[in-house]
């Protein structure tokens, strides 16, 4: 899978996608998933996709926003974006979207397909609050795939925790997190560390390798 942009860049792509969303629905009155349309139908999620640096660090989402209503809807006027001390479902449904979309580089369009953005607005609870590989999780289960990884897998049936499991086989949480996640690869650790995981969870090293994934 061939990425457009290095992850340095997506956690800013998250923070323009969130605000671009809750501004045109929440201080424009816009409808989501007519929105999302003009944010396909416009180009923009293809600048996004791409990886283009203007939409990346130079715009911010209220600025694309404009941009988006006045090509898509013709408007002129627009409504001053208003401060809202706690982020609203919009602003967290277009954060996990770019995150998702850069994590899996499929397309806005193909990710609307199997999860529109009202139903990615609706699962706010509980899964603002959640690591955001929950909602990718979330997202390939929608879309016909299974993100979970096999250590997660086993440590699941095995009933503990990240906590837990680190304390036991004496490896780092953070290593055990960036393993279930899929930021680094379990297969490419070291032979003393999967050991150490499968003594701890009561299986084979084999077990706790990805294949064909």
């Amino acid at each position: 899978m061939m990425r457009a942009y290095d992850e340095s860049y997506a956690g800013g792509a998250a923070v323009t996608l969130g605000d671009l969303f809750d501004y045109a629905v929440n201080d424009c009155n816009c409808d989501a998933e007519l929105f999302y349309q003009m944010f396909i139908t416009t180009g923009t999620a293809d600048k996004f996709e791409r990886g283009d640096p203007a939409y990346l660090v130079g715009k911010g989402g209220i600025e694309i926003a404009l941009d988006i209503l006045s090509e898509a809807a013709g408007r002129r006027n627009f409504p001053m974006p208003q401060f809202r001390q706690d982020k609203a479902p919009e602003y967290w449904a277009g954060w996990a979207l770019a995150h998702y979309q850069w994590y899996t580089a499929r397309s806005f369009s193909d990710i609307r397909s199997f999860f529109p953005i009202s139903d990615i607005i609706d699962s706010y609870h509980p899964l603002h609050e959640a690591d955001i590989a929950v909602f990718y999780e979330v997202a390939e289960t929608r879309a016909g795939r299974d993100l979970t990884t096999n250590l997660k897998r086993r440590r699941t049936i095995a009933g503990m925790s990240q906590s837990q499991l680190a304390r036991a086989a004496q490896v780092q949480i953070r290593s055990i997190q960036m393993y279930e996640q899929r930021n680094k690869n379990i297969n490419a650790a070291k032979a003393i560390t999967v050991a150490k995981l499968a003594r701890a969870l009561s299986c084979g090293m084999a077990d706790l390798l990805e294949y064909g994934r």
